[in-house]
């Protein structure tokens, strides 16, 4: 039923989508994007390409058009995105990575703190059945939350819409804040262009999306199409055989695809559905960022990391998203990004788990 599309009956016959109307899809999308994220970036907004995406496909979205995305078309430049991190990784910052134990133990707690907060709120206010109300409020691994939580009788489109809706919350809140409301300085990124990467550099950093995301299937990692690749560009930064970055419009047609991508979440749902979910999701996620801004203020005096870079490593925003925000805001990516894939890889192993040991214990009092 969480499929089902609205206005049609059960017995109704759709017939599969041709690939010209899927193409034009895509193209709608990217087109729609693209201007969102041109006009962003004209008014001089934070992280335009993807906010201006993800706020004009949203908007078209809801009001009845369907764009589209296709899930390989978005691995592929999450990929982009994978590499790109990856060349944030050096010596220096291997050399830091113990002080993350702190951090990252930190970051377990911060977890199931803010998970609890949230089952509670969406079983307790929002009137959520368990499962879906348990795979809702998990911070972290949205394609996984909502495949798992399906298969265990969660409804699919209210765990989607909650993660979707938080996502965009998050991504909008912060880089927003960091633009116009902290005082915190943040370091500028410089820019690079189509003609300053040397072909060969651009064949082996493109050459570490494919090898990377076959390792990451190899080995099963979590989220293996930005992690693999950003493995991999990692290995190729760290061992000097090459020191560049892909292109900034690279970059930012990634931007654009993964921003259209969260807008088009929203495709055939109804405004009042939308509205009630996403009212929902979005009182839980200011639980969540008011726990995040606690933590990071705290963990800055102890692990000596800068408040920016803590929100960022602790914000409950897609992998993707928050390492996009980190790079356009100059903070340290490198660290945002392990901690978000610590997280995914701990809520992917440990949600299930936990999820089915709470089961059994309410089944064991039932009688």
């Amino acid at each position: 039923m969480a499929r089902d599309e609205p206005g049609l009956g059960s017995a109704a016959v759709v017939a599969p989508p041709s690939w010209r109307s899927k193409a034009l899809a895509i193209l709608l999308a990217l087109a729609i994007g693209g201007a969102g994220g041109f006009i962003f970036q004209i008014l001089g907004l934070p992280l335009p390409w993807m906010l201006g995406s993800m706020t004009f496909v949203t908007a078209v979205t809801v009001m009845g058009l369907r764009p589209r995305i296709p899930s390989q078309f978005r691995a592929v430049m999450i990929a982009v995105l994978g590499i790109m991190l990856g060349s944030a990784f050096t010596p220096e910052i291997f050399a830091r990575m113990a002080e993350w134990i702190i951090t990252m133990s930190a970051l377990a707690v911060w977890m199931v703190l803010a998970g609890v907060t949230a089952i509670v709120y969406f079983r307790k206010v929002a009137g959520y059945d368990p499962v879906t109300a348990f795979f809702a409020a998990t911070p972290g691994g949205l394609n996984e939350m909502v495949i798992v939580g399906g298969a265990m009788g969660g409804d699919e489109r209210t765990i989607s819409l909650t993660h979707a809706s938080r996502i965009m919350l998050v991504v909008f809140t912060i880089p927003l804040w960091y633009r116009f409301g902290a005082t915190i300085p943040l370091a500028p990124r410089p820019e690079i262009g189509l003609l300053d990467v040397a072909w060969q550099d651009l064949a082996l950093l493109a050459l570490c999306a494919p090898v990377g995301v076959l390792a990451a299937r190899a080995v099963r990692i979590p989220a293996g199409f930005l992690v693999g690749p950003m493995i991999l560009s990692a290995l190729v930064h760290l061992t000097g055989l090459t020191g560049s970055k892909p292109p900034d419009a690279l970059v930012a047609f990634a931007q654009v695809a993964i921003g259209a991508a969260i807008g088009a979440r929203f495709t055939g749902v109804t405004v009042g559905r939308l509205a009630r979910t996403a009212a929902h999701a979005i009182i839980s996620a200011i639980f969540m960022l008011a726990m995040t801004v606690l933590f990071a203020l705290a963990l800055a005096r102890w692990s000596g990391y800068p408040i920016p870079a803590l929100v960022l490593a602790f914000a409950p925003g897609g992998l993707a998203e928050m390492s996009l925000v980190a790079l356009a805001l100059g903070v340290d990516a490198a660290f945002v990004a392990s901690h978000h894939i610590a997280r995914i890889i701990m809520v992917v192993t440990l949600a299930p788990l936990v999820f089915h040991l709470s089961r059994r214990k309410d089944e064991r009092r039932g009688p």
